[in-house]
């Protein structure tokens, strides 16, 4: 599912769109898993129980309808939430955004932002996952799980950072900024 076209501005371009890795879809479809194999069992005892058909019938509907519960519990709502979780680079901003029923989303201007970081374990760098921290204009750094290919989105984010600082410095505009004043470059004239 590709991010939806009429959420971008006019003219921006879709650097990278990602979902969660699916790392994060393994617990809850191994405790589908064993709640399924525990159902299964329990409606073999039942079936095979000394029990009127009556109370039988009952005991199976209720294992039945705690087997669609776990169902929709720990094997929908995680693939929808999967599904529906964004994490888009455009060559203007981050987008996230998810959410099923309640939506929230975070917008980071490419141009606020500060520091790059990621962060993987070993087991995430075997699954080529990590988290990535952005660090912009914010009081705290935002954190980001379970990005696949953490050290390329990093890379991709950094050069969108660096590509956003240099177009400001080729805007074209003869104010001088507090980067600038810091410069000993251009006191030198050298990229004037």
């Amino acid at each position: 599912m590709s991010y939806p076209r009429e959420n971008l501005a006019p003219g921006e371009e879709i650097v990278l769109h990602r979902h969660p890795h699916w790392k994060c879809l393994l617990g809850p479809f191994l405790l589908f898993l064993i709640v399924t194999a525990v159902a299964g069992v329990l409606a073999g005892m039942v079936s095979g129980a000394q029990l009127g058909s009556t109370t039988r019938l009952v005991l199976l509907i209720i294992i039945g309808v705690v087997w669609l519960i776990a169902f929709a519990w720990y094997f929908v709502r995680p693939l929808v939430s999967w599904k529906t979780t964004h994490f888009v680079l455009t060559d203007r901003r981050v987008i996230f955004r998810n959410g099923i029923v309640t939506r929230s989303g975070i917008d980071i201007p490419v141009r606020r932002i500060n520091t790059v970081e990621f962060r993987h374990g070993p087991i995430d760098r075997l699954l080529r996952t990590g988290t990535l921290i952005i660090e912009s204009a914010s009081d705290e750094p935002l954190s980001f799980d379970d990005i696949p290919q953490v050290e390329r989105v990093h890379a991709l984010l950094y050069h969108e950072v660096l590509d956003s600082h240099d177009d400001d410095g080729r805007a074209g505009d003869d104010r001088m900024t507090d980067d600038d004043r810091l410069d000993p470059r251009r006191d030198e004239g050298v990229g004037a």
